[in-house]
């Protein structure tokens, strides 16, 4: 039997719970999960295998464990101690920023002056920045959670994702759309989105557009003035403080359509990173999670048949998605958990 351990100290918690469910019971490996605090009140998953765990002892303790694959869900700062660990485990990262993983020593020097200049020099300074290239190249395996993405770019696809979910929206008078993630311009192009809500022409259908995320205060504003002035066949719902996941989830279930205007490209560490080709949005996680059916821009690269790329005509690919039936049996639990062992053995 296969002894694995999966870190997660710092941002994916949702990853990490997924992880956990594909894993549960296994008879063909013996996991233990090591979650920093925030990340355990997070997932408030309560079973023997759950350890609450920071830097300080953590590389110790997993020495002593003798475990055959270690399992690292996000590396994206304390790079000594992600360096210790590759150096002397059999490692695996699943990556998140392609082009990050990439970057040389002298790059990422030259960014730590960019922005967040306190906080990067602390990275500098205490947590080995530039030891972040050492990290990934001595990582015997770089995880992609996107198959499309990991074939591009030769990293082992981690199959992750899969149908949690499957409540239907039962009001066939309204096309409901969600939009979910925190309301903020910087990773998504939500002003465009409010000018195309401003000059929806009636088809004949009534939408319920949902902004399923704390708005940030300019975005808070744009989306007060627009609740005033689309047409009376939308119905416009925003949130002015952080949605509690339950309330995230049961929104989720009822929604036809998730939209999701992501933007081309955003950076990490102000290495520019590519949605679609060297980063996987978050919402692919989203659609898979709750079975529904999604539009995103046309630049963003994606093979599933549920993720549609958005037309001019946005009125009616709404109404006319929100009658389509979607195949998500690829993405069922079983299935998944089938290809996650197969490919877990195979490591």
């Amino acid at each position: 039997m296969k002894k694995i351990a999966y870190i997660e100290l710092d941002t994916h918690a949702e990853l990490a719970a997924n992880f956990f469910e594909l894993t549960r019971d296994s008879p063909e490996f013996s996991l233990d999960f090591y979650f920093s605090e925030k990340i355990y009140k997070l997932l408030n998953i309560h079973e023997k295998n759950i350890f609450i765990a920071d830097y300080s002892n953590l590389l110790e303790i997993i020495d002593n464990k003798k475990y055959d694959l270690i399992i690292l869900g996000t590396v994206h700062r304390q790079f000594l101690f992600y360096r210790a660990i590759c150096e002397k485990f059999e490692t695996g990262i699943i990556v998140h920023n392609l082009n990050f993983t990439k970057a040389s020593k002298w790059q990422l020097f030259k960014n730590i002056f960019k922005e967040d200049f306190k906080y990067r020099l602390k990275l500098f300074l205490k947590e080995g920045l530039l030891e972040a290239p050492e990290v990934y190249g001595k990582a015997k395996y770089l995880f992609g959670i996107d198959e499309q993405m990991s074939a591009k770019n030769n990293l082992k696809f981690l199959p992750i994702y899969f149908n949690q979910f499957n409540n239907k929206n039962i009001d066939n008078q309204i096309v409901k759309i969600v939009i979910p993630g925190i309301v903020s311009q910087a990773r998504r192009d939500y002003f465009s989105f409010f000018e195309k809500l401003r000059k929806f022409k009636n088809i004949g259908k009534n939408y319920e557009i949902v902004f399923l995320g704390k708005a940030g205060k300019k975005e808070l504003s744009e989306l007060k003035r627009l609740k005033k002035e689309v047409p009376d066949f939308i119905k416009i719902k925003y949130f002015e403080e952080k949605i509690p996941q339950e309330k995230f989830d049961e929104i989720m279930k009822t929604a036809d359509i998730l939209y999701c205007p992501i933007q081309p490209e955003t950076e990490f560490f102000s290495v520019k990173e590519i949605y679609g080709e060297t980063k996987i949005s978050g919402n692919i996680g989203d659609v898979i999670k709750y079975e529904k059916p999604a539009i995103f821009p046309e630049a963003y690269n994606s093979d599933p048949e549920f993720i549609v790329k958005e037309n001019q005509d946005l009125p009616r690919q709404f109404s006319e998605m929100g009658n389509q039936k979607f195949d998500f049996n690829f993405y069922s639990k079983e299935n998944v958990k089938n290809r996650f062992s197969a490919f877990m053995k195979s490591l």
